[in-house]
């Protein structure tokens, strides 16, 4: 028998309708294989759970209006609370129409904040 890990399976419905958001803005790139994620200027700003949970990073104007509309509750990965991040519920994940603010929401937010210095590898020789 192979030692291999098992390979995380995202249930396929949830990536093909997060695929959908995410393609909803041509100027967003749906990143990751395995944890499907966007990301721009070195900060994350949504990510899909292998368990097909969905996550969108928000100001916390927006946060608080969110969560009051949808009272989701924090978005966890890992067992961990993701600050800035609300958990989308199903039925608002299946509703692109409506998801699809949210995201733009958070892209502007993300655009707002100081870009990440990249981490090159240095191969500099003397």
């Amino acid at each position: 028998m192979s030692s291999k890990k098992s390979k995380v399976v995202i249930p396929a419905d949830k990536l093909a309708l997060y695929d959908k958001l995410v393609a909803s803005y041509p100027a967003i790139e749906r990143k990751g294989v395995t944890m499907p994620y966007t990301s721009h200027n070195g900060h994350m700003f949504s990510m899909l759970t292998k368990e097909g949970v969905l996550g969108i990073r928000l100001s916390r104007e927006d946060r608080e209006a969110f969560l009051e509309n949808y009272e989701s509750g924090p978005f966890r990965n890992y067992g961990a609370v993701m600050r800035e991040y609300v958990r989308v519920p199903e039925d608002l994940l299946r509703n692109t129409d409506e998801l699809t603010p949210y995201l733009g929401m958070s892209f502007e937010y993300i655009k707002s904040l100081k870009p990440k210095p990249t981490k090159k590898p240095s191969k500099a020789k003397g």
